[in-house]
């Protein structure tokens, strides 16, 4: 196999400043010793973070058990999630604390101390009871950011019951397959919300969903979130303020849970087909997340921690909610989008609520990229210690914009590499350590162990190789199966390689040994036999001043076998468009070089993406191959009038 060519030109390393290093958790001896002890017994690790940072209702005493890709953790101990999440805290002089602070479109702001938060979850928990839900049914949550879609996840747990969060923007078809897939006995929604100034009508979503044939729903809770009224199905809708425990006062015992039994399934976006619905369970998920979180954020006990993901991504999961809460720590949730009211929302929020942690996405901020600094300068941001990058590879100028104008330079940037399927944080910077590369996800956590292999599975060892990343020796948090279909899961991440999780991701670990993700592998492309990872073209036609985004895809091409098709998201200017892409052409060619400059470059108005906010590059691929046929359901998608603005711009015509 030929390498994946990487041609990133930044060579500056950032290095954390004396003050932050003075102050963090973690420093370069204890965390030696930590990847010392990790490299020579990774279980007694593991063990040891299991039995002493989680409240257990039964021991363990098997760790890591089974064998690719059955493999078990701690598995014959017994626990809860929501009693680490919330009991154990209300029984310290955490109590008091703040856990949830939510910011809601209309920037009213409601604070939960970890006791509101017990109280609340446990009056949900005596609601679900009522209505018969039992030991590992599947409920699925389909809700905004706000408190209450906490709660409800909470209360699965509380109860063992496995909750399925779908995002709350998905269409009615996408969320009956997730429904039907997993055979929810339940729906819990709310009646309306806003986002972006627009009321979003969730309750007729569900009600289409259902409508089209989802036998196993018994019930759909409804929150009463607004004002506006509803369909209201007596047989089946049932009031979320109907069904607590109105005294508030009654607790709920934890139901014990054994350590495998599932936590949750969520479902990936579909980009490449039917979506997988990836299966965490209880401990594993727990301690890693809870592991990743205090030692990639360096969160510190009155630090206040800001994720602006939706809860129904996995970064919401597991850096909104379960994380922060095992920790302890006080987590903002948002509600809103990031240029409503004002491009300033994010900083606004920074600087009112002192905001120590910043966790969003290079999406976001090349969003933001747009309108300049002005919105940045009316606002302080001096709270800041740290600031993340999460959901794909973040270009330089993207990194060096969130660098320099949001973290003012003295704020170290993790930019954070792991997927739905690993549960948690997989290569990042720590904090306080690593110093920082620009655009490189940088070293894996003490006891991951990453491996480059080419297309033969023959592990390329060393520094300044290309190829395929796999994970070797399991982690905690890995995913268990796919639900109801585990022979797709082995066949999609343990069947390439043997003995090996196979993350579907191309990476460079350079010279120092830091790893450089270089997109997706089936987003490689090759130009008379040079790989070219997607992410390096894009990269470089990120370069022209007035390109706010772009997309690379190959297509068929006679002589070099694929071509280079370019999709690139541009300001406004005097210039034509077709001197802006004869520029970009240009640019591509002198940061690359001649074989990678694109073929055709086409100026559009968006790119499709999933709600997650991927590209969907298979609607791409079929523009640039002038083959429209078949775009199959782009309902999903979170802006799918692009996709005939695309099309016509690209001078075809829907079938």
């Amino acid at each position: 196999m030929k390498n994946i060519e990487s041609n990133l030109k930044e060579k500056r390393i950032f290095h954390p400043s004396k003050k932050f290093i003075d102050q963090a958790n973690l420093n370069n001896k204890n965390l030696k010793e930590l990847i010392n002890k990790f490299e020579s017994d990774p279980e007694l690790c593991w063990k040891d973070l299991a039995a002493t940072e989680i409240t257990w209702i039964k021991d363990f005493t098997t760790v890591c058990t089974g064998k690719s890709p059955f493999f078990k953790w701690f598995e014959d101990g017994t626990l809860n999630v929501s009693e680490n999440c919330l009991d154990r805290h209300v029984q310290t002089n955490k109590k008091d604390k703040i856990a949830i602070k939510h910011v809601s479109e209309d920037n009213n702001i409601t604070n939960l101390t970890y006791e509101d938060l017990f109280l609340k979850v446990n009056a949900f928990s005596s609601g679900l009871k009522k209505l018969g839900l039992k030991k590992q049914d599947r409920v699925i949550i389909y809700m905004p950011t706000i408190p209450e879609s906490i709660t409800a996840m909470l209360s699965c747990a509380r109860l063992g019951l496995i909750h399925s969060v779908v995002f709350a923007g998905f269409s009615s078809e996408s969320l009956k397959d997730r429904i039907n897939d997993c055979s929810a006995k339940a729906v819990i929604t709310v009646d309306s919300f806003k986002r972006g100034g627009k009321s979003i009508r969730a309750k007729d979503t569900v009600d289409d969903a259902l409508d089209k044939g989802c036998p196993s729903i018994n019930h759909c809770i409804v929150f009463k979130n607004s004002s506006e009224k509803i369909n209201f199905d007596k047989t089946r809708d049932v009031w979320w303020h109907e069904i607590v425990d109105k005294k508030n006062g009654e607790v709920i015992d934890p139901v014990e849970m054994n350590a495998e039994d599932l936590l949750f399934i969520l479902y990936t976006s579909g980009s490449t087909g039917k979506p997988k619905g990836v299966v965490h369970t209880i401990a594993g998920y727990m301690i890693y997340t809870y592991y990743s979180f205090l030692n990639v954020f360096q969160y510190e006990k009155n630090d206040i921690y800001w994720c602006t993901a939706d809860i129904g991504w996995i970064t919401g999961h597991s850096y909104i909610i379960y994380g922060p809460l095992l920790s302890g720590a006080t987590t903002v949730m948002f509600e809103g989008v990031p240029t409503y009211p004002h491009p300033g929302r994010f900083w606004e929020i920074v600087e009112k609520y002192k905001i120590n942690q910043f966790y969003t996405a290079p999406t976001a901020i090349r969003a933001l990229q747009v309108y300049g600094t002005e919105p940045i300068e009316k606002y302080k941001l001096d709270s800041l210690k740290v600031i993340g990058s999460v959901g794909e590879p973040i270009n330089e100028e993207a990194w060096h914009w969130y660098h320099e104008n949001i973290g003012k330079g003295n704020c170290p940037l993790v930019d954070t590499w792991w997927q739905t399927e690993t549960g948690g944080i997989m290569i990042s910077p720590l904090a306080s350590i690593t110093p920082n590369k620009p655009a490189h996800a940088s070293l894996p956590l003490p006891g991951i162990q990453p491996v480059i292999v080419d297309s033969e599975g023959k592990e390329l060892k060393g520094n300044n190789v290309e190829g395929n990343l796999c994970i070797k020796f399991p982690w905690p948090s890995i995913l268990r199966t796919t639900y109801g279909d585990h022979k797709r899961c082995k066949e999609t991440y343990f069947s390439a390689y043997p003995e090996m999780y196979f993350t579907g991701d191309g990476v460079k670990r350079d010279h120092d040994g830091y790893y450089r993700i270089l997109g997706r592998v089936d987003d490689v492309i090759n130009v008379s036999g040079h790989r070219m990872g997607t992410a390096e073209v894009e990269n470089a036609i990120n370069e022209h001043s007035l390109v706010i985004e772009s997309a690379v895809v190959g297509y068929p091409h006679n002589i070099k076998g694929q071509g280079i098709y370019a999709f690139a998201i541009c300001n406004k200017s005097s210039k034509t468009k077709e001197d802006i892409e004869a520029e970009i052409k240009d640019l591509v060619r002198k940061i690359i070089g001649p074989i990678a400059k694109p073929d055709y470059v086409q100026i559009v108005p968006g790119l499709p993406k999933t709600r997650s906010g991927k590209i969907m590059r298979r609607i791409l691929r079929k523009v640039a191959s002038k083959d429209v046929s078949n775009l199959g359901d782009v309902s999903t998608l979170l802006n799918p009038e692009v996709v005939d603005q695309i099309i016509i711009g690209a001078g075809l015509k829907r079938n």
